[in-house]
């Protein structure tokens, strides 16, 4: 593993919750032919922390993540969590899962489906049901509680799956593509829940291939490529990390002042200007005097977020 990057406000003292190590797992057709689907994987994720997973598609986190959660026996290596196999920490513990697809009997009612969802996971009558109005509330699937699940939108049964995730109270909660057909609006909502469901005695693995919802949800980001680790990126600004990056000015005021502080600032029309800075102190003292010429600042935007950019380096893709 390389590029490896640690976040400031990792949790250096927290317990190891979730470990795989040297982690591969190869697959064998009846025509003796073999895939490499992991490699050497090795990563530890602490108690507390919101891990993502990212990489192109047919990189391995499918397959790492039916390892971590019992489903895969890992060809070589070993997966714990909290120092048991996979299989027999979910049969003691649970774990919550919201997978890629989302299959729910489609004869089911949305309701019905929650609450035979929660006998299933071992809650009470009473304390399922509580539950299942809890969830249909946070998730606003009030209007299709009674709706059979193959009349719903895509939307409508991703949030489905997401409280059918959520019916207990977890400490490892798994989130394969959970924003996959929400609306902006409801994507927007997904990541207020996510935060409220921060704990320190809670870690979450969410895989994605939307790198901004990462940025802003997840402390560190693994990126895989070819069933290989190939960096963990912190998804925080360090401020001595060095930081060659373009960045979108708006501006509201003060557009004749913008070259004064900004020499090589190109206008992209409309207020907006590109500019490419070699430090965040650079970016800093460069704004500061634009605005103390008078400039009104509306917005500054990073062409690429640092997880963006180190995923791009990470998978071949510099440009």
């Amino acid at each position: 593993m390389d590029g490896v990057s640690t976040a400031s406000h990792f949790r250096h003292a927290s317990s190891i919750v979730i470990d795989f190590r040297n982690v591969g797992k190869t697959y064998r057709s009846l025509l003796g032919t073999s895939v490499k689907a992991v490699e050497e994987f090795s990563l530890q994720v602490p108690e507390g922390e919101i891990l993502g997973i990212a990489g192109p598609n047919g990189a391995g986190k499918t397959t790492l993540i039916a390892m971590m959660l019992g489903y895969l026996r890992p060809t070589t290596g070993t997966v714990e969590i909290n120092g048991l196999s996979p299989r027999e920490y979910v049969q003691r513990n649970g774990i919550g899962y919201l997978s890629e697809l989302v299959a729910i009997n489609p004869k089911w009612r949305a309701e019905t489906a929650l609450i035979r969802y929660a006998t299933l996971a071992g809650m009470s009558t009473s304390q399922g049901r509580a539950r299942v109005d809890e969830l249909i509330e946070l998730l606003g699937l009030a209007e299709h509680r009674a709706k059979k699940v193959k009349a719903l939108s895509k939307g409508n049964l991703q949030r489905l799956g997401l409280a059918q995730a959520l019916l207990r109270d977890d400490q490892i909660l798994v989130l394969d593509e959970p924003t996959h057909g929400l609306d902006p609006v409801w994507t927007q909502k997904f990541r207020d829940i996510v935060t409220e469901l921060r704990r320190p005695d809670r870690t979450i693995l969410i895989a994605s291939h939307n790198l901004d919802e990462l940025q802003r949800l997840a402390d560190r980001v693994a990126i895989i490529d070819h069933g290989r680790l190939q960096r963990v990126v912190s998804t925080g600004y360090e401020q001595s990390a060095p930081a060659v990056t373009r960045f979108r000015l708006t501006l509201a005021a003060g557009y004749d002042r913008i070259l004064e502080s900004f020499p090589l600032a190109e206008d992209a029309g409309r207020g907006e200007y590109d500019v490419t800075v070699g430090s965040i102190q650079e970016l800093n003292s460069a704004l500061a005097d634009l605005i103390r010429r008078g400039a009104l600042v509306a917005s500054v935007v990073p062409e690429h977020s640092v997880l963006e950019r180190q995923f791009r380096e990470a998978v071949g893709d510099p440009q």
